[in-house]
């Protein structure tokens, strides 16, 4: 069977006319903010409080946009013949959004939950480096950080939280033990 000539250009223009009866739909973007799926990546948000300065995310980032300063603080010594503690002091954390590629690996790498994906994505700026944004920016995108995802009902409760609570039970029946001994010598 010969095929017949103009089939897929018949076929092309089917489709064409079906899109044109189509009422078409634009978002208005400036005008009305998009509906983001849950969770979704804007930018990347920094709780600076819980920033140890262990430059990890700085160190496994494959584009080396984090930039991190610090300096080491001495805290006195808290009990007698004790030495003297050194901790690091954050100076500066900023990320250099013109080079980020946004994988998220700083996040994943951070071990005490400094780093936060934020759903905000309208951070344009007029001059390519003003992309670079410094700590108290990052902080400010914390606050548009949604809670996590409730925990599943059926899932075994974590280690470290069933230990927790086992600890503070037996605190509180010892508190109760203990309260209750005077009560029992007055009588």
């Amino acid at each position: 069977m010969a095929p017949i000539p103009g089939r897929g250009l018949a076929k092309g223009l089917a489709v064409t006319l079906r899109t044109m009866t189509r009422k078409t739909v634009t978002a208005q973007y400036p005008d009305v903010q998009p509906e983001l799926p849950p969770r979704s990546r804007g930018v990347i948000a920094l709780l600076e409080e819980n920033c140890t300065v262990c430059m990890l995310c700085a160190r496994e980032c494959p584009d080396w946009c984090i930039y991190i300063d610090s300096h080491k603080e001495t805290l006195p010594a808290v009990e007698p013949n004790a030495r003297a503690r050194t901790r690091n002091v954050l100076d500066r954390f900023a990320i250099d959004f013109s080079l980020c590629m946004y994988c998220g690996i700083c996040i994943e790498v951070c071990p005490f939950d400094a780093l936060f994906w934020s759903p905000e994505f309208e951070y344009a700026e007029e001059d390519i480096q003003d992309l670079t944004h410094e700590r108290d920016r990052l902080r400010e995108w914390m606050w548009t950080v949604p809670a996590p995802p409730a925990l599943d009902p059926a899932a075994e409760e974590p280690k470290e939280i069933a230990a927790a609570r086992k600890a503070a039970d037996k605190a509180h029946a010892a508190a109760l033990a203990a309260a209750e001994e005077p009560k029992e010598e007055e009588a």
